[in-house]
């Protein structure tokens, strides 16, 4: 039997009080989760080197917890081994509905919003108390259908992937995705809409030139400010030197770092390879307030990616064996096995906002500081809870695309 395995998120763009203290279980399990997230994303990089991409580490981090649950034997090893940390460990599934409650709080000027839902063939024989404990641990209902009945149960998903993405992605499964043997898909959906803290003026935006990594260029609309930044140097190993500028959002509980190479020509590639949650911590550690003018380009992304081979790459391949996989701690009666794992992020960037250990060192480079900062190249950028250090979303702009959906 097929077991599918899906991942929804997506980061819209618009416009429009304290968290609940973090706590050390909750900064645990959010490094740990960021962390897998991180390493999914550099390997998903390797194969998008020259490719927009837009990712969420925490939303592929939420499923592969999803599975573990249902997982047993080698295969739960290997997913325990990937994240490095396990659900039977005293107090990790309550530092993880915390974190996800302090990454929610609906006092936050900021919208985060994120749902998890189990779709599971509605005659599938489940191991006793299997619904419990999912329930008790990502606090959502296992919501029965009939996969027999393929147009019905893709509605059904379909609905409710939009639903929990604002509207955003809309026909999440193309017709004949499903299978006559799927038993289960598994769905994190995420949305998120924060306004800048000092939103950029309108009138500002024009055309500029954009320099890829081929050698050509685009003429693409950027945006421009000047305000005060919290801006750093750095260099890796190899000498390669970029720039980091942070932008908050509303509230400043959340922001969008962006890293990019000094050089037209330099690879954004050898950046993407190392970044990690110790990296984007140096960061934060090592940036000063300057005053700058900002020019940066509207953007809106949409990435599907296929994460098996990702994951597979991280150790966890027994789950995709059709002979190998274990997954009865989920249902007895069937042999389960994951058929596909997938991923759809969506993020505009415009004026208003964004609704939607390593091989490098994290030092002050040493060079005159520019009076601009033009953000002109290939970049990286990073969506990051600041009190406990989640990573929402991050992703690699090679081309930018003006954003169409300007909404309300």
């Amino acid at each position: 039997m097929e077991l599918w395995f899906l991942v929804s998120l997506a980061c819209l763009a618009l416009s429009q009080a304290a968290p609940p203290p973090s706590g050390r279980p909750v900064a645990r399990a959010a490094q740990l989760s960021t962390d897998f997230g991180a390493r999914v994303f550099r390997e998903v990089t390797k194969a998008s080197k020259d490719q927009n991409l837009a990712f969420s580490p925490f939303g592929v981090a939420s499923v592969v917890a999803m599975l573990q649950v249902a997982s047993g034997g080698n295969t739960r090893g290997q997913i325990k081994g990937a994240l490095r940390y396990s659900l039977k460990e005293r107090g990790v599934p309550q530092a993880l509905r915390l974190l996800q409650k302090t990454l929610t709080d609906p006092r936050s000027k900021d919208v985060v919003e994120m749902a998890d839902a189990l779709f599971v063939q509605r005659d599938l024989p489940l191991v006793s108390g299997f619904m419990l404990r999912f329930r008790r641990i990502f606090h959502q209902m296992v919501k029965q259908v009939d996969f027999t009945e393929r147009g019905r149960a893709r509605g059904i998903i379909n609905a409710w992937v939009q639903q929990h993405t604002n509207g955003m992605i809309q026909d999440f499964l193309q017709e004949g995705t499903l299978g006559a043997m799927v038993r289960l898909v598994l769905v994190n959906a995420i949305h998120f809409k924060g306004r800048w803290q000092l939103p950029f003026p309108e009138a500002a935006t024009r055309q500029r030139v954009f320099h890829k990594l081929d050698g050509s260029t685009v003429s693409v609309p950027m945006m421009e400010q000047t305000a005060q930044f919290n801006y750093g140097e750095f260099s890796t190993l190899e000498h390669m030197g970029y720039d980091v500028i942070e932008l908050p959002y509303q509230g400043e509980m959340l922001s969008m770092l962006i890293a990019t190479p000094f050089q037209l020509n330099a690879p954004l590639s050898a950046l993407a390879a190392v970044i990690d949650t110790q990296l984007i911590a140096e960061w934060k550690s090592n940036m000063s307030t300057v005053t700058r003018l900002l020019v940066l380009p509207k953007f809106s992304l949409e990435s599907e990616t296929d994460l098996r081979g990702p994951l597979e790459a991280l150790g966890m391949t027994d789950m995709f064996d059709s002979q190998k996989a274990n997954f009865s701690c989920l249902s007895a009666g069937d042999s389960l096995f994951v058929a596909q794992a997938l991923q759809k992020v969506k993020i505009d960037v415009n004026e208003s906002g964004t609704e939607a250990s390593s091989a490098t060192a994290a030092v002050l480079y040493a060079r005159m500081a520019p009076l601009e900062i033009v953000l002109d190249r290939p970049f990286l950028f990073v969506v990051r809870h600041n009190p406990t250090g989640t990573i929402l979303f991050m992703g690699q702009v090679m081309e930018p695309r003006a954003p169409l959906f300007l909404g309300a």
